[in-house]
């Protein structure tokens, strides 16, 4: 099967990950596609294949040199993100693409337009596959799967070129943050791993964001608002004060790069009771570990006005594998050249969000993260270009060959 026919086939299984399900995988479309991939993965003639019961799904294609070569494992998700529909995608090609607006639904008046997201203009003449406008495309990360599977049936009919053992494996659950919780670094058995899961072609990636969540419950006092008067704690003020008071400028749209942030993602509240959750984002360690000092100094700063009103939970969710990868940076080198090799472009950005690659860095396996090819994921305005999904199929081509070389 082609690699677009692979991919096209990949984003009709509704895969949307629930972080309120407290199930593994947490919805049961994972588990139906994974069973789908096991299937594909027996007929490619792959070995060591294993579906477990959480919906992680690992197999190997045996290496074809005599010599001893380290095992590198290629990694993707099943799962879509909930923030919007995976049901019914109905993807198309546009073809050769010349620059202007793109309709994705007339009758629902949705464009994607270079006016809103520029990027578009960089893949001029190519292909590009579209949503409808009614729901994400799944690139994030179909299209790392049908990559990482249409790569390793290449080296299977290519026994020319020289590759050790190579394992794949596909988790749930990345999207809502518990992709690597279940996954088995020892059963999995490589030396390191590279998730596809990366956006724009050539990207490389071995920064992330070191991550909490913070909850802040303020506790009120409601009172007939006609007799209120130093009787009643309204926890929607209160809970509004608290809000004002961290730096209006650290939030996600007024940073980039390497800055961090605080972001606010729920309010629910009445008068007696509210509740503000919080994600914490930064890439240097003693910021992130300052920014969550801040949320203890200022709820401390609230119950000295309103005592025993806050009361405050502050999880951590994962960290910068950036510590982990650099004393094994051969394998971003590694990387590096089998982008170039494939002519493309390097570019080593940090990752302005989380992957399963941070986790397992972790957990024993060193795991950067190299593009899948999409972008604008989570919504209706994703879409795909079909020469970087090409592409990145050939920089794990070429990963295997030069791991077999050195």
């Amino acid at each position: 099967m082609k690699l677009v026919d692979r991919f096209l086939q990949y984003v009709k299984f509704d895969t949307q990950s629930d972080e309120l399900t407290n199930l593994t995988p947490s919805t049961p479309g994972q588990m139906v596609f994974a069973q789908h991939l096991e299937k594909e993965l027996h007929s490619l003639g792959l070995k060591d294949i294993s579906l477990d019961d959480n919906g992680y799904l690992m197999a190997t294609l045996p290496g074809n040199v005599d010599h001893k070569v380290p095992t590198v494992g290629f990694i993707a998700h099943l799962d879509t993100s909930p923030d919007m529909s995976g049901r019914h995608v109905n993807p198309r090609i546009v073809e050769n693409y010349d620059g202007n607006d793109i309709t994705l639904n007339a009758d629902l008046g949705i464009v994607l337009s270079p006016s809103e997201f520029p990027e578009l203009l960089h893949y001029q003449g190519q292909d590009l596959i579209v949503t409808d406008g009614k729901t994400l495309l799944g690139a994030d990360d179909k299209a790392g799967i049908a990559e990482i599977i249409s790569a390793v049936e290449y080296l299977k009919a290519h026994p020319e070129i020289p590759h050790g053992d190579i394992r794949i494996a596909f988790n749930p659950d990345e999207e809502i943050g518990l992709g690597a919780h279940k996954f088995d670094v020892e059963k999995f058995g490589a030396d390191w791993a590279y998730t596809m899961d990366g956006g724009e072609i050539g990207e490389l990636e071995y920064e992330n964001f070191n991550a909490a969540v913070a909850k802040v419950t303020f506790t009120g006092r409601n009172v007939h608002p006609g007799y209120a008067k130093h009787k009643m704690i309204n926890s929607l003020r209160v809970a509004t004060q608290f809000a004002i008071m961290l730096p209006r400028w650290e939030t996600p749209e007024h940073t980039e790069g390497y800055e961090g942030f605080y972001h606010l993602v729920g309010i629910e509240g009445e008068v007696e009771k509210t509740v503000l959750t919080y994600i914490i984002r930064d890439h240097d360690r003693d910021r992130f570990d300052r920014r969550k000092k801040e949320f203890e100094h200022l709820t401390r700063k609230i119950n000295k006005e309103f005592p025993d009103c806050a009361s405050l939970e502050l999880k951590d969710q994962y960290f910068n594998m950036r510590e982990k990868i650099e004393p094994v940076m051969y394998v971003i080198e590694i990387a590096e050249q089998a982008m170039r090799n494939a002519e493309v472009t390097p570019k080593v950005v940090p990752i302005r969000g989380g992957t399963d690659g941070a986790q397992l860095s972790f957990k024993g396996l060193p795991c950067p993260n190299i593009f899948a090819g999409g972008l604008n994921f989570h919504g209706r305005y994703e879409f795909v270009p079909i020469k970087s999904m090409e592409k990145a199929m050939q920089v794990i081509v070429e990963i295997a060959r030069l791991v077999a070389q050195r």
